[in-house]
C-alpha cells in the first residue's frame, strides 16, 4: 500500500532511515534538505549573452543536511566524515506521473503515490557523510543533531 505524505509506515517511529544507525525513538523536529551538488553550478554567459549549462550531467547528484532537537539523541557516536550510509530520505521528489526515465533516484520501498498528474516518493541515495554536529541545552534537556551528505 502506498505510503501518503505524513503518514508513517507500519511499526515506524520516523520517516527517516539511515542504514548502520537506529533510529528506534520518534524523531521531532526532524527536518531534510536536498539540493544539488556544487559540482552541478557550471553554468556560462556565451559571447551574445545567452545562458548555457556546461555542467556535465553525471553531477547531477545531491547533498543534504538532516537537523533534529530532541530530548533523546539517536545513536550517532562514532558517525564520521568519509562514511558511507544508504539514506532513505524523509523529504519527497515529486515527477509527471508517465515521465519517460522517471523516478530519477531509487525509491523507498512502498513510498510512492499518485496525486493527480504527479508522482510522489522518497528517493533511497548512497550518501557519504560531510560532517557531523552535535549540541546540547542542559537547561531544556534538548540534544540536537546535524548531519551533512553528498550522494556518492
Amino acid at each position: 500500500m502506498p505510503t501518503l505524505e505524513g503518514v508513517l509506515p507500519a511499526g515506524a517511529d520516523t520517516l527517516l532511515v539511515i542504514s548502520g544507525l537506529d533510529f528506534q525513538y520518534q524523531a521531532r523536529g526532524l527536518a531534510q534538505t536536498l539540493e544539488p551538488i556544487k559540482q552541478t553550478h557550471q553554468q556560462l554567459r556565451t559571447i551574445n549573452g545567452n545562458l548555457r549549462d556546461v555542467s556535465n550531467p553525471i553531477f547531477r547528484k545531491y547533498s543534504s543536511k538532516i537537523t533534529c532537537t530532541d530530548v533523546d539523541a539517536p545513536p550517532i557516536d562514532n558517525i564520521f566524515p568519509g562514511m558511507i550510509v544508504t539514506v532513505q530520505c524523509a523529504i519527497e521528489l515529486v515527477y509527471k506521473t508517465g515521465n519517460v526515465g522517471s523516478p530519477a533516484k531509487p525509491e523507498v520501498s512502498g513510498s510512492s503515490y499518485v496525486q493527480g498528474p504527479s508522482t510522489h516518493y522518497r528517493p533511497q541515495l548512497e550518501m557519504m557523510v560531510m560532517d557531523v554536529k552535535h549540541t546540547f541545552d542542559e537547561w531544556k534537556h534538548d540534544n540536537g543533531w546535524e548531519i551533512d551528505l553528498e550522494e556518492v
